[in-house]
């Protein structure tokens, strides 16, 4: 089996803590497949849903091997373009993908969008007052 060629991805890491719940009075960790911090990379969107999900690849909370899966992009922060050589997430996202980013310009101005995307469904989704103290994104971010 030869060496799949290093591809330019979208890369973004698992926001810490997310608001969950009632008015999002509640917070946890990461997700439920990803722990917060984690570095996954974009294989697709469900584009049709307004980027509300992205298909990811990376290492699973639990056993800390490589994963595919739906994640709300509201739970992503970071994006960026990263030239991947890993062959485990090459191979899956040859898999899943249905549009390839082919070159760096295309990965940086698709993780800008994404990032926008991200921030404007964090804001939207609970829009009830935040808990007190708050650690969610967006609280950690302005602080």
């Amino acid at each position: 089996m030869t060496e799949p060629e290093p591809r330019w991805i979208v890369a973004a890491n698992v926001v810490l803590w997310r608001r969950y719940g009632p008015l999002g009075q509640e917070l946890r960790p990461g997700t439920k497949a990803y722990k917060g911090g984690s570095k996954v990379f974009v294989a697709s969107a469900h584009v049709g849903m307004g980027h509300e999900q992205l298909t990811t690849i990376g290492r699973g909370r639990h056993t800390g091997r490589w994963i595919t899966i739906d994640t709300a992009t509201r739970h992503l922060y970071g994006f960026r373009a990263k030239l991947v050589y890993t062959p485990a997430v090459l191979r899956r996202y040859d898999q899943v993908t249905w549009w390839p980013v082919r070159t760096e310009e295309e990965a940086v101005e698709y993780a800008e969008r994404l990032e926008c995307i991200a921030a404007e469904q964090r804001a939207s989704y609970h829009v009830g007052p935040h808990p007190d103290p708050c650690r969610c994104h967006e609280c950690l971010s302005r602080g």
